[in-house]
């Protein structure tokens, strides 16, 4: 029971910090300076690159920091061409781990950190749209994290792969990060944070329930 309580605790927390971004962030750069960037490239990166951290703000972190970025106290440019790399070499990462480790991982059972009807959804996903899924994967939570893993399976070369790669990552972080730039400090936007980074989150993980009730319909359809 007390782990249980101290879980749910971490989850309130963890809500109310995502939910609350550009307050916290603010808050490290004055604490932290320069070293924010550090962070903000580390967040990215694991949210991309390690299978079991697909629980990371994405969406809503890219739109804040364009938002900060807008009133000063981040430099746009700077944080795009960072968060890109982040994005490009957390995929990279991910992809070798799926291609060295990954036939073990479907056979892994449920655990804290890892869900396999993730890594099966995914794969559906991908059996669908094939190569293009690691570019549209990159605006889907969850999704985003095991498109390069299921790429590294399926035995994709790297070439094909890194060209998805570049040009998924560098367009979520472009047209997110650029949204939260010119939007985010919008007097309506500023006044209501909480409920735009819940509105990002919400419709940027609706295209996967989708597609998750869509495999459940056809599935039923099969087995009757």
């Amino acid at each position: 029971m007390e782990f249980i309580s101290h879980f749910f605790a971490f989850l309130v927390q963890f809500a109310d910090f995502c939910l609350h971004l550009d307050l916290r962030l603010n808050e490290i750069i004055v604490n932290y300076g320069p070293w924010v960037y550090g962070l903000i490239f580390l967040v990215v990166f694991c949210e991309t690159g390690l299978v079991v951290t697909p629980f990371l703000p994405g969406d809503s972190l890219l739109f804040a920091i364009g938002a900060i970025a807008a009133g000063g106290s981040l430099k746009i440019h700077l944080s795009i061409l960072l968060l890109s790399t982040a994005a490009i070499l957390g995929d990279t990462v991910n992809y070798w781990i799926g291609k060295m480790i990954g036939p073990k991982i479907f056979n892994k059972e449920k655990s804290l950190f890892f869900n396999p009807e993730h890594l099966q959804r995914t794969h559906n996903f991908y059996e669908k749209y094939g190569g293009k899924t690691i570019i549209i994967a990159r605006f889907m939570p969850i999704i985003r994290t095991f498109a390069p893993f299921v790429a590294g399976i399926g035995k994709m070369t790297y070439s094909k792969f890194l060209l998805y790669n570049v040009i998924g990552g560098a367009l979520w972080v472009i047209l997110i990060a650029y949204s939260g730039y010119f939007f985010g400090n919008l007097p309506i936007v500023k006044q209501n944070f909480g409920l735009v980074i819940l509105g990002i989150i919400i419709i940027s993980i609706l295209p996967a329930v989708f597609e998750y009730f869509q495999h459940r319909k056809e599935s039923a359809k099969i087995s009757a």
